[in-house]
């Protein structure tokens, strides 16, 4: 099971590291405004706040990434940030669109689940 864990912590990591690509640098581009449903207007009034998220986004990814790196010791490590990620997931989902919940929740809470069984 550690294995598996493992993979999905660093498949949530990649993810959230595409969410800052997205957010930082890509939000008022075409690709970004798509995946966020943005008019050119909504995306540049936006641009500063969509940065700071992508930025937490990038710190989450991080953790998840150190708490791998460091093996059996960074069990903490990830149990803490795929704990944010779920309660990020969970928040986004009910502010922002349900759709955050399977595709930012529902990965971190599988890996957090898997953690904790192997």
């Amino acid at each position: 099971m550690t294995i598996a864990a493992n993979i999905i912590i660093a498949l949530v990591a990649v993810l959230h590291m595409y969410f800052l690509v997205l957010e930082m640098f890509l939000w008022t581009k075409p690709s970004g405004r798509k995946a966020f449903g943005l008019s050119p207007e909504q995306a540049e009034a936006t641009k500063v706040l969509a940065a700071n998220q992508g930025l937490y986004n990038g710190f989450l990814a991080a953790g998840l990434m150190w708490g791998l790196y460091l093996g059996a010791e960074g069990t903490p490590f990830k149990v803490f940030f795929l704990g944010c990620v779920v309660v990020a997931g969970m928040y986004g989902a009910v502010t922002a669109s349900r759709k955050i919940l399977f595709i930012q929740a529902l990965p971190a809470a599988l890996g957090l689940a898997l953690l904790v069984v192997a």
